[in-house]
């Protein structure tokens, strides 16, 4: 087997591509993919102002430094969850990148808003990686706004989205089957959320931040050990190794034939928080309940 575009020695074979690709060339396959699907899905323009969530991880960090790399007015923010030594190591893993690529990154620490993720959990009904993500989204979008990004950008991969999909599938949930799509176009309270990994394997992002040097953080989090994405990425990552190609035609297949069905589906009636001025399904958004109870179990 050899490179499909210079004919020397691959280092990796993509079946669901059928592509085989040198180090040279799948850099810059990776790149031109990434411009591709920004485009395609007229995600954003050199004229919008982008902000990177990054985690320390591959996935965030590597779509960092594409977006910088293609030209991209991208920035970064980093929400510190308050996780112990591993939101400490996230943390440098960011700052130093931001350095590298001579980025500005924002920094928000969950402990001086409110408590940390295991202090929240406390207060919370919710699973923990639920909690997590509810936490994200809602600074996500908060800082944004503030700070006069228009943009904001995901290093969610194929693997995250097929896992997604098919975990929501299972259970028929048509409110997140309505948004499943790797562009959520602004509204009333929200700045444009997308996702340009979004046809990117974990195994093809996790190569290109080696092959680019990129110093992440390998770790898991610590929350993440019975999270029930893990399970739903090993029974696609099962199909996928008899089926090459599965969780990329059910990923896309969805997105062409059956999300334009369950987008007429999906409908939002949100008002304003009253203390924080959010989008919110209720007069107080769930993320300043928490804050609310968390101050309550600090006072007690």
């Amino acid at each position: 087997m050899r490179c499909r575009i210079c004919g020397g020695k691959p280092i990796i074979y993509m079946p669901h591509h059928r592509l085989a690709l040198c180090k040279e060339d799948f850099i810059r396959w990776f790149e031109n993919y990434t411009q591709k699907t920004i485009k395609e899905f007229r995600m954003f323009s050199k004229e919008d102002r982008i902000l990177v969530a990054v985690s320390g991880g591959k996935d965030s960090l590597a779509l960092w430094l594409v977006l910088r790399k293609l030209g991209y007015e991208a920035d970064g923010f980093y929400l510190h969850l308050g996780i112990g030594e591993y939101s400490e190591r996230s943390k440098e893993k960011v700052l130093n990148f931001a350095h590298r690529v001579g980025a500005q990154v924002h920094i928000v620490d969950l402990k001086e808003e409110a408590a940390g993720i295991p202090e929240l959990k406390e207060v919370s009904s919710r699973e923990t990686c639920s909690l997590c993500g509810l936490v994200k989204r809602y600074y996500f979008n908060k800082v944004a706004k503030d700070k006069g990004y228009n943009v904001v950008a995901t290093g969610h991969n194929l693997d995250d989205e097929a896992s997604s999909l098919l975990a929501n599938v299972i259970n028929w949930n048509m409110k997140y089957l309505g948004r499943k799509y790797p562009v959520l176009k602004e509204e009333e309270g929200f700045v444009r959320k997308v996702k340009p990994f979004c046809r990117f394997t974990e195994k093809e992002t996790a190569l290109y931040s080696l092959l680019m040097g990129i110093d992440f953080i390998e770790e898991e989090c610590p929350f993440s050990e019975d999270a029930s994405s893990i399970f739903f990425k090993e029974i696609l990552n099962s199909i996928e190794e008899r089926s090459p190609g599965t969780k990329m035609r059910f990923y896309l297949d969805y997105l062409r034939k059956v999300y334009p069905i369950f987008k007429k589906e999906e409908k939002r009636d949100l008002k304003r928080c009253k203390i924080c001025g959010e989008p919110s399904p209720s007069e107080i958004c769930p993320v300043c309940r928490l804050k609310e109870r968390s101050l309550s179990l600090k006072g007690s």
